[in-house]
């Protein structure tokens, strides 16, 4: 009679292996998602500024498309010039013509200011006639009762008084002219000062006629034309500051004590 030969027993190892490598596998996968945490919710943003004139007008040139990148300084678009340029052509006009007026202005005033002296002198003198004639006209008035003088007396000191105030009063006259002329020289400069302004903001209304870009970046939402009018403050397009990049991601609340002990960014 045949004996059956035993089957030999398996061996357990292969099966322990799989389950450790499984098991290390495991906790390898438990250990990197704790230290290495991960998420599918994230995006690259980047700042954004509305670009836009500052000043009204057509536009007669636009210097970029739709997505394209552009460097600081490159021109974006040019407002059309011309009112601008006509209103500088005629703030200067202006300021040419009160330079004019207070050059021959400040000409009478130094001419009536060089005989100052004399027209001082000639004041005081007449304001001493004056009073001497309405003193003597006063001494003379009473003794016409009394008989000392006669009426033509009277008559004659009266009318050598009166002269005596008109001379003054002329002399007056003359000397508040003169500093009448230079009050006007004051006002025709306080005048040359606001045209000056006008010029200076002119000046600038006319720079800000040419937009260009402040930083190097990447023109997006642009839906006009030449010939479209551009108001002051109205965006024309919108730049994308492509020097700077940040990505906005979501996290897990209890991944924020990894990154904050590995990662010294600052966490929203």
């Amino acid at each position: 009679m045949e004996s059956t030969p035993k089957k030999a027993p398996r061996s357990k190892f292969p099966a322990l292996l799989v389950v450790a490598l499984a098991l290390v596998a495991l906790v390898f996968v438990i250990w990197r998602v704790d230290s290495a945490p991960s998420t599918n919710d994230a995006y690259a943003s980047a700042d954004t500024i509305d670009v836009v004139p500052e000043v009204s007008g057509r536009i007669v040139e636009l210097a970029v498309t739709d997505n394209q990148a552009v460097k600081q300084g490159d021109l974006l678009f040019r407002i059309d010039p011309r009112p601008y340029e006509a209103n500088l052509a005629k703030a200067e006009a202006s300021l040419a013509a009160l330079d004019k007026q207070i050059m021959l202005t400040q000409r009478s005033v130094d001419a009536q200011q060089f005989g100052a002296d004399s027209i001082n002198a000639t004041v005081e003198k007449a304001r001493a006639a004056a009073k001497q004639a309405t003193d003597t006209l006063r001494r003379t008035e009473p003794l016409l009762k009394e008989g000392f003088v006669s009426a033509e007396d009277v008559d004659r000191a009266r009318t050598a008084q009166r002269a005596a105030e008109a001379d003054l009063n002329a002399v007056l006259l003359q000397a508040q002219s003169a500093a009448s002329a230079v009050s006007g020289v004051d006002a025709l400069v306080a005048q040359r000062a606001a045209v000056e302004a006008d010029i200076a903001l002119t000046k600038l209304h006319l720079e800000m006629a040419t937009v260009r870009a402040p930083f190097d970046g990447r023109v997006i939402s642009l839906k006009t034309s030449v010939g479209q009018f551009a108001s002051a403050m109205r965006p024309i397009f919108t730049l994308i500051d492509t020097r700077h990049w940040y990505v906005i991601a979501n996290f897990r609340e209890t991944d924020l004590k990894i990154f904050a002990q590995v990662h010294p960014q600052r966490f929203a």
